[in-house]
């Protein structure tokens, strides 16, 4: 039977058992105490929330391949007010460095209830904020952060909400869920 770990990565922790640098970098070891799994897919140093962890090569590929096509769903603060048209831009794909993004969805949403995140998001008086969701198909390196940046709205806080059908929502940082499939 295969195990999926469905695991709420803190800010700051490396997508990865090994490597990190001991005192300054913190890694899944120190919170997942599950043995083989291996996460399917990554999730940034200074990006928190859902990322699967499994057992299986076959259901690791299927997640985290992006021909499979498998939606993820990000709550992202971002510096700005997130306009009408930098949403459209988003739906219809924007273009980066590495080419044409596919269209995603993008709305504009509440501040979400989120846990306190360790540092806090540094505040400008100044300078408004707004949230939006974003929902993606692929999985480039960095790309939610690219996105926004090349409609005008850098990415402040970036939460990874679901993938697929599996969520995030009622693990604390750091707790995580065995699945049985």
């Amino acid at each position: 039977m295969s195990k999926l770990v469905l695991l709420n990565k803190p800010y700051g922790v490396l997508s990865q058992f090994t490597g990190g640098k001991e005192g300054v970098e913190d890694t899944l070891a120190h919170l997942v105490d599950v043995p083989d799994v291996y996460p399917a897919g990554r999730l940034d140093k200074d990006s928190e929330g859902l990322l699967l962890l499994t057992d299986d090569g076959r259901l690791q590929a299927r997640i985290a391949d992006p021909r499979y096509k498998l939606p993820k769903t990000y709550l992202v603060q971002v510096e700005g007010e997130a306009s009408d048209e930098a949403l459209e831009k988003l739906a219809r794909g924007v273009k980066l460095n590495d080419g044409m993004t596919r269209p995603a969805r993008a709305k504009r949403i509440d501040p979400p209830v989120l846990w306190e995140r360790d540092p806090p998001v540094r505040f400008r008086k100044n300078v408004p904020d707004s949230w939006i969701a974003l929902e993606i198909s692929e999985g480039r390196n960095r790309q939610v952060r690219r996105m926004t940046a090349a409609v005008g709205l850098p990415t402040l806080r970036l939460v990874r909400w679901r993938i697929g059908q599996w969520g995030v929502d009622g693990l604390a940082p750091g707790e995580y869920r065995v699945l049985d499939l």
